[in-house]
């Protein structure tokens, strides 16, 4: 268990696992340095905001934000947000991830997280089929009433059951490594 997956267990016992998800990501050090901040979560987990404002911390040569700051942005939510709405019995990794930049973004920018319950349950029902599964999210960062978009991120995620994934796990353990050299 990581410290901040620790961190969590114990703040959700004092406080709402809605506002420690947001202020947890807003005073964490390895997502401040993105310049971004969560501005809203829902109750309930399935939404989440983001805001980029342009300053000097993330402004590049040509005085737009630096690619680096809108992936790091929006990089941890898709997987982070699922792992905490899907619970225990699964396992959720990024496994990888595409960045299209549209146009230069010399203003602030904003993102928004959306799980859906069918989607959930769509996920659960195809893990009980499958046993894991790998799922693509889009995200937009966009302007604040959402009519440009700067850039769009694809995360594929590794999704699959705990118990299946720690026997897969073992497998790979009991098998020797090939010398390719």
């Amino acid at each position: 268990m990581s410290f901040y997956q620790k961190l969590a267990e114990v703040g959700s016992k004092y406080g709402a696992k809605h506002l420690l998800f947001k202020y947890g990501f807003n005073l964490s050090p390895m997502y401040r340095r993105s310049t971004a901040r969560v501005t809203t979560v829902s109750k309930d987990l399935l939404k989440v905001a983001v805001k980029l404002p342009i300053s000097y911390k993330n402004r590049n040569y040509v005085n737009s934000i630096y690619g680096g700051s809108m992936f790091a942005a929006v990089d941890p939510f898709p997987m982070v947000q699922l792992m905490n709405l899907l619970g225990d019995d699964y396992v959720v990794w990024d496994k990888s991830a595409e960045i299209f930049f549209k146009r230069p973004a010399r203003e602030h920018l904003y993102a928004y997280f959306t799980y859906t319950l069918e989607e959930l349950e769509n996920i659960k029902t195809r893990i009980v089929q499958q046993k894991e599964l790998d799922i693509v999210k889009s995200t937009l960062l966009t302007n604040k009433d959402q009519s440009i978009i700067y850039c769009e991120v694809r995360k594929t995620m590794y999704v699959a059951d705990k118990s299946h994934y720690r026997q897969k796990r073992a497998l790979r353990k009991d098998k020797p490594i090939e010398n390719t050299v």
